[in-house]
Parts: structure tokens; sequence; C-alpha cells
């Protein structure tokens, strides 16, 4: 199988249009290209033909053609019929088609010969657009990653709800690094300009995300307060699927999930894709959405940084007003001290100056002094107070397992017995051991090691202190 080479044909050059003279008008036009063809208000019913992509460019080649990069080499841009609009739109169409961004195809309907935009055209046109068009995403791929879950449990449930949940658990990864990444945008141009006047536009922009956008993903939206109920769903889907339904959405999964095969590295694609689920929303329970709320505090203190810094500049601009009105004074003869003091009188004539009356202060007695000093000192507790907190304390860590210990005994039970280890096989001599083997499971999946395998299994663990399915643990086989 040969390798598909990009840059050939008339990709040969696909991006020198985007480092011409004019980058700006080219990067403009695709927006607008991809906004009449495949944005919201595009016009499926009439195709686009020379003249009518001429006139969508005009206006936007009127906005741009002042835009020159004055480095740049002269190229087809840069010659003198590039400063008329119809020539320049003349221009930008044929690089456009030369360096394969556009295609003309027949129109059969009108026997006209048309444009479009090619397959890499489109997508990278789609970049361009997709950053200067505001997002409309409700954000609300971790409840629609729940409710995929929640379908698949249902009777009529199948293969394709759990897609759909691998792909919204992806969208929520997506989400909240394109947060992070916009935020950190935003402060590297504050580091930059650092004055609050340029950049006020992009904070009331930011505020207008937040309430749109961003408010949802830490509340509704949230990786921690979907996350328990995602892994709620996630051990029903393991343990409560009967065998009939789970061997038909294997058989499924199969057939409309290729590309999982390819990095499925266990025997059940449906165990496969149930942990890299419930990984994903570890990630960006314990990573991303930190950062995220991370990369947002920054953001805010540098512009309250810089405002408080503003707001410092000019209350110290007034007050040297005064030390300037002093020294021009000064420098004045005796008639321009008059001209300019009845000046400055006339603009203080509508201040008015209140003092306090000296009546309102008091001081404070000696016996107040004694109170406010007494009721400072903090209380002592009892000896009572300390025994109960010590007794909670010894109760509440009495059947308090660590999920890192367990992980330890599993391993070294693996490398003692040289054979995997099932639940039912682990000894129940204390309360600690019945807790410590409800426990195994979780500890195995979500040790952060990720080297033991859980694989369910047919039978029931059924004693006198729990029932439940029956798992075997064992080491995760390296390729």
């Amino acid at each position: 199988m040969t390798t598909p080479i990009f840059f050939e044909a008339d990709r040969a050059r696909f991006f020198r249009p985007l480092n011409s003279s004019r980058r700006e008008l080219v990067a403009a036009c695709l927006r607008a290209l991809y906004d009449r063809l495949h944005g919201p208000a595009a016009d499926y019913s009439h195709n686009l033909t020379r003249d009518s992509v001429k006139e969508l460019l005009l206006p936007v080649i009127r906005e741009y053609r002042d835009r020159v990069e004055a480095d740049q080499e002269p190229d087809e841009f840069t010659t003198a019929d590039a400063n008329d609009p119809q020539q320049l739109a003349a221009v930008a169409v044929r690089v456009l088609l030369r360096d394969g961004w556009l295609e003309a195809f027949p129109d059969r309907q009108g026997l006209v010969t048309a444009f479009r935009l090619t397959r890499p055209g489109k997508l990278f046109a789609e970049a361009f657009w997709s950053l200067q068009r505001p997002s409309r995403s409700r954000q609300r791929n971790m409840r629609s990653c729940r409710n995929a879950l929640e379908a698949a449990l249902r009777t009529n449930g199948d293969a394709h709800d759990l897609v759909d949940a691998y792909e919204y658990a992806e969208k929520v990864i997506e989400d909240l690094t394109e947060g992070i990444d916009f935020l950190q945008e935003r402060v590297r141009q504050l580091m930059r300009e650092a004055t609050v006047h340029d950049q006020w536009d992009d904070f009331v922009e930011f505020l207008d995300k937040f309430q749109r956008d961003y408010s949802k993903q830490l509340t509704v939206d949230s990786a921690t307060l979907n996350r328990n109920a995602i892994r709620a769903k996630i051990e029903a889907l393991r343990v409560e699927l009967p065998e009939p339904k789970r061997e038909r959405i294997e058989g499924e999964l199969h057939d409309i999930a290729k590309w999982a095969e390819q990095e499925c590295s266990g025997p059940s694609l449906l165990e496969w894709l149930l942990d890299r689920i419930e990984e994903i929303v570890n990630a960006a329970h314990d990573s991303k959405q930190p950062g995220f709320v991370k990369a947002m505090d920054t953001y805010i203190k540098r512009v309250t940084g810089l405002v408080q810094q503003s707001m410092m500049l000019r209350s110290g601009q007034a007050r040297h007003a005064y030390l300037a009105a002093v020294r021009k004074l000064a420098s004045l003869d005796k008639d321009g001290q008059d001209r300019f003091l009845a000046r400055i009188g006339e603009q203080l004539a509508c201040v008015e100056v209140r003092l306090l009356d000296p009546s309102s202060f008091k001081l404070r007695t000696a016996k107040q002094r004694r109170t406010a000093s007494t009721v400072s000192v903090p209380p002592r507790a009892s000896r009572e107070a300390r025994l109960a907190a010590a007794m909670r304390r010894a109760e509440d860590a009495a059947f308090n397992v660590s999920n890192e210990e367990l992980a330890q005994d599993i391993r070294r039970k693996l490398r003692l017995y040289k054979h995997p280890v099932r639940v039912s096989s682990i000894a129940l001599n204390t309360a600690r051991d019945v807790i410590s083997a409800m426990q195994t499971v979780e500890a195995a999946r979500t040790h952060r090691d990720r080297d033991l395998q859980v694989r369910r299994l047919p039978g029931r663990v059924e004693n006198e202190f729990y029932s439940g399915p029956d798992y075997e643990i064992t080491f995760k086989k390296t390729t």
C-alpha cells in the first residue's frame, strides 16, 4: 500500500497564496468562500460562476487591499494592475485555482463552468472561518456522553450509542483544550501590549464567551459533576448487560468501529471502549478542567493587574498635577500668576470641601480595650471535645482502604502465584478483608500505572457478606 502524497500535481505549492504579499486578503477571501459554500447561510441551489465569485470577493478585497506585506518579495499581487479591485479579484481567483484551493466543474443545469472549494481547500478554509466565527456550541459534550451511555443500557441500545459516547468524551477534551489555548493566547497578547485600553474589547468578548459557553462547562457540563454518573453507567455496562446483548454489541462494534480494532489491545472491543471512555473522562476531571480553571484565573489576574496599574497611574497623575501647577506658577511673573490662578479658581469653583467633626472621634475606655483583647483570644478545646474528635477520626479511618495499597497487594500476589487473581479467591477473615475485596476491582482499574487488566467472568461471587459478579485480574500484555 503506497503512502498518499499531499504536495503533488495542483497541490505542489498549496500554501503559496498564504505566503504572498497579500496573505491577509487571501485568508479573508477563503473565509468568504467557505461561508458562502458551506456556512450556515449557504445557498446550495445555485453554484458559483466566475462572475459570482468575483462579486462575492469584491467587498472583501476593498477592505483588505491596503494590507500589503512590505518585506515580501514582488509577486502577482504587487503588479500595477493589482491596485484595481476588479483586477485584484481576478488575480485572487486565478491564484486559488492554480494552487489547488478552488476547482472548476461543469454545471449541467446552467450549462456554465462553476467553481467550488477542493476537499483540502475546504478543510483549511474551515479553519480560517472557525477562528473568526463566534462559537455557538452549547458545550453539552459531557452530558451527551452520559446520555449516550444511558441509551446503551436500555433494551434497544446498540453499539452506535457506545461509539457516540466515545466521540462525545473526546469532544470534552477538545473543548477544554480549546478553552485553555484561547485563554493562554489572550495572556500572551496582554503581555505583548500591556495596555488596558487596547485589551478592553477582548475582555468584554471573554465575558460574553464565559456567559455563553464557559459557565456551562464549569456547571451543568463539568467533568466534576458528571464523572461519577458516567462511571456508574460504565460499571453497569460491564456488569448488568445480558450475555446475548453483550455478544450482539461486540459484533456490531467490530462492524462499525474498524478503527478501534487497530488500537484495541485486549480480546473484547466493548471492554476496551468502556475503559477508554473512563480514562478520557478521568483525564478531563484530573488535568484538563483544573488547567482550564487555572488558565482562566491567570487571564483574569493579568487583566485585573493592568486595571489596577492604570488606576494607580491616573491617581498619580492627579496628585502630580498640583506640583506641576506650583512649578508653573513659580516660573510666571505677577500678572501671569494672577491669570493662571484665576483659571484654576474657575475650575475649582464647583469643588465642595467638608471637614469631619472632631467630636465624632472618641477614645476607647479601658473596659472596652480589655473586652476587645479578651474576645480576640481563641477558645481552647476541652479534653472531652478532643477525645470525641479523635474517636471520630479513628472510626473514619478504621475501614478506609487505600486504592494504592490494594493495587500493590494485587501485584505482589500476581508475581507470587504466577497466574491471574480472582476476586472470589480472596480470603475474607476480617471486615477490612471484605472491604478490600469489594474495592479491588476499582483499585485495579483506576490505578495510575494502568498495568493491570480486569476481566469480568461468567460466574458470580456468593458469600455471607455480599454477592456480585466475579472478576479476574492480571497484568496487561505488553506488545
